[in-house]
């Protein structure tokens, strides 16, 4: 057999035993039709009265209708989220996980997962702050295709022993360690130095901000990953 083959084979051998090392439990619907039982206000108990709504299957926030950031009740570690999105023109979102309620806002300890209308939102003009890119730290790849405002867009959050993908209409356009060297050293030149818990907690809640914009998410569910 030819060197380069027994490679190959080594290399796809060690593929094969990442993936059995790890189990995905049950996908579980977080917006089961107008049921938004899984959510609730970050650091309160209920979901806020105003701002958030819910018709159709569709979690909306109005432009300016406050009510603030929602987070799931329950934390995850390693998991795989799958969601849809749209904004309004010019919004501004984002979905950010392993959020800790320690802290005063949920930006201090969850990484974000950018929502973006990038044509006429100024933060579209960088890549860091673009749509799907991990907020203000790693921008999307080439691979990255946005639908236009109003379509909807699909996007997944993939944790997998502290090794994050995001991922936009079915491509993969963002990937890093969450306890890794290279983000420690992005961070580290950003705004999150500031924040002592950002990117350090290996457990959190998912989180659906409220950049005070219009937006809207449907089809969010959640898996957990877990080591077998």
């Amino acid at each position: 057999m030819k060197a380069s083959n027994v490679r190959l084979l080594a290399v796809l051998a060690a593929l094969l035993c990442l993936v059995t090392a790890f189990q995905e439990g049950p996908w579980v619907a977080l917006l089961k039709g107008n049921d938004v039982t899984a959510w609730r206000g970050f650091r309160q108990k209920e979901f806020p009265a105003k701002g958030w709504d819910v018709a159709d299957g569709v979690l909306h926030h109005a432009k300016g209708g406050g009510g603030g950031d929602l987070v799931t009740r329950e934390t995850y570690g390693d998991f795989e989220l799958r969601f849809q999105w749209k904004v309004s023109p010019g919004a501004n979102s984002g979905v950010m996980y392993r959020v800790s309620e320690e802290f005063a806002a949920p930006y201090e300890s969850g990484p974000e997962y950018q929502v973006l209308d990038d044509a006429r939102h100024a933060d579209g003009k960088n890549p860091k702050t673009s749509a799907a890119a991990l907020y203000a730290l790693i921008a999307c790849n080439a691979s990255k295709a946005t639908k236009p405002v109003g379509e909807w867009n699909k996007g997944r959050i993939v944790v997998r022993a502290n090794h994050v993908e995001h991922w936009l209409n079915g491509a993969r356009v963002v990937e890093y360690d969450f306890n890794g060297p290279a983000l420690a050293s992005l961070v580290a030149e950003s705004k999150f130095k500031a924040w002592p818990g950002f990117a350090k907690q290996a457990a959190g809640h998912i989180c659906l901000q409220d950049h005070g914009d219009e937006v809207w998410y449907r089809n969010i569910r959640i898996r957990r990953i877990t080591a077998n």
